[in-house]
C-alpha cells in the first residue's frame, strides 16, 4: 500500500484533463481501501473513488484523496436453466466483461458493448444504450461506506434506478465505494434490435440469424463510426442526457421540425435525442481552440489537446442556453462535474 502525493490525473480520465490529486493510491480489496482511508486525515477535504474516469469532467485539482479501484475477478454465484448470476469486481473494465459474457453465451448486456468505464460505475450511472439499461439485468452490489468504514449490500430496489440515475448520484453521492456488482443474465437471449440503427447495421453486415455476438458487433460498428476514440481525442462519450418531454410539446416541435424523432416512454413521455437538439442549434462541429463539439455526433464534447475542464464546462453551458432558447427544453448533463 502506497499513497502518493501531488499526482497528475491526466492519464486517469478520458477527457485527458491535467489536474492534480493531493493524494493518490490504488486498491484491490475492501480491506486495503479501509486501510488507506484510515491512514490519512482528509476529514475536511474531498475524497474521490475513481474507476475508468470515463464519465467525469475535472474542472479543478482534487484537494483530497483519490483512490483508483482496481478490484477485478469474476465469480458465478448461481446457475439455473434460465439464468446465470455473475459477480464481478468493480474495478474490472466494463467492455471486457461484456466480451466475457458474449464468449460464454450469457445474454442481456450485448447492447452495452464498447461503453467505456469500469464495472463499479455501471450501476451508479445506470448506463444504457440501444434500448437496454443496467437496471434490466442488475441483481445486487456490494459497497464500502467511506465514513462508517463498513460493507453494505444494495438490492435492485435499494439503488432507486432512473434514467442515467441511481441513489449513488443523489442521496448517497460520494458516500460509498462500490466493490462488486452481481448481474442476472439470460441463458436464452431476448434480442433488442429496434432501437437506433442496429437493424440497419445487421443488414449491412449480412446477418441472417440473430445472436448476441452479432448484436454486440453491430453496436461496436455503430459506436466506432460516430464516437471519437478517447485515446486520440479526449471525451467522455455522451455529455448530455436525452430529454423527456410531453407528447404535446413533441407534437408542437414536430409541426416546425418534421425530422425530429422520439420514443414513447413508460411514463407517457417522449424521449428525444439531445444530439438532434444540439445540432439544430448549430453547435455540431463547433471548435474554439482545443474545445469543441464533435463533428460526427453533437452529443459529444471534446478536448482536442489542451482544453481545460472549465472551458468544456462553459461550452456545455452555452449549448444548454441555446437549446432552451430555441426549444424550451433544458438539457441535463450526463457527465459528472468535479
Amino acid at each position: 500500500m502506497k499513497i502518493q502525493e501531488n499526482i497528475s490525473l491526466k492519464s486517469f480520465n478520458t477527457f485527458g484533463m491535467n489536474v492534480v490529486a493531493r493524494y493518490f493510491a490504488t486498491f484491490n480489496s475492501a480491506d486495503q481501501l479501509k486501510e488507506m482511508i484510515e491512514s490519512i486525515d482528509t476529514e475536511n477535504k474531498e475524497d474521490l473513488i475513481l474507476g475508468g474516469g470515463s464519465n467525469i469532467l475535472f474542472t479543478k485539482d482534487v484537494d483530497g484523496l483519490v483512490l483508483k479501484n482496481e478490484m477485478e475477478g469474476i465469480e458465478i454465484i448461481e446457475d439455473n436453466e434460465e439464468h446465470i448470476y455473475i459477480k464481478a469486481g468493480a474495478g474490472m473494465n466494463w467492455h471486457q466483461f461484456v466480451l466475457y459474457c458474449i464468449h460464454h453465451g450469457y445474454a442481456g448486456i450485448e447492447n452495452l458493448a464498447l461503453i467505456p468505464g469500469s464495472m463499479g460505475a455501471s450501476p451508479i450511472q445506470n448506463i444504457g444504450a440501444y434500448g437496454v439499461e443496467i437496471k434490466d439485468v442488475f441483481c445486487s452490489l456490494q459497497a464500502f461506506h467511506l465514513k462508517d468504514k463498513c460493507n453494505v449490500v444494495f438490492s435492485h430496489a435499494d439503488c432507486d434506478f432512473g434514467y442515467r440515475e441511481s441513489v449513488f448520484k443523489n442521496k448517497f453521492k460520494n458516500q460509498f465505494a462500490i466493490t462488486s456488482v452481481t448481474f442476472r443474465l439470460n441463458k436464452k437471449p431476448i434480442y433488442h434490435v429496434t432501437y437506433g440503427a442496429i437493424n440497419q447495421e445487421l443488414e449491412s453486415m449480412g446477418i441472417r440469424e440473430l445472436s448476441i455476438k452479432a448484436i454486440a458487433q453491430a453496436v461496436m460498428n455503430i459506436r466506432n463510426s460516430k464516437l471519437p476514440n478517447p485515446s486520440v481525442i479526449g471525451n467522455a462519450g455522451s455529455f448530455f442526457k436525452n430529454p423527456e418531454i410531453s407528447n404535446e410539446q413533441f407534437t408542437l416541435i414536430k409541426s416546425s421540425y418534421s425530422s425530429i424523432t422520439g420514443y414513447q416512454t413508460t411514463n407517457n413521455m417522449m424521449k428525444i435525442a439531445a444530439g438532434w437538439l444540439i445540432e439544430q442549434t448549430g453547435w455540431k462541429g463547433f471548435r474554439e481552440g482545443d474545445t469543441g463539439c464533435f463533428d460526427k455526433q453533437a452529443l459529444v464534447l471534446v478536448n482536442y489537446g489542451k482544453a481545460t475542464g472549465m472551458q468544456i464546462f462553459e461550452l456545455s453551458e452555452k449549448i444548454i442556453r441555446s437549446v432552451h432558447q430555441k426549444f424550451g427544453i433544458t438539457l441535463q448533463r450526463e457527465v459528472n462535474i468535479l
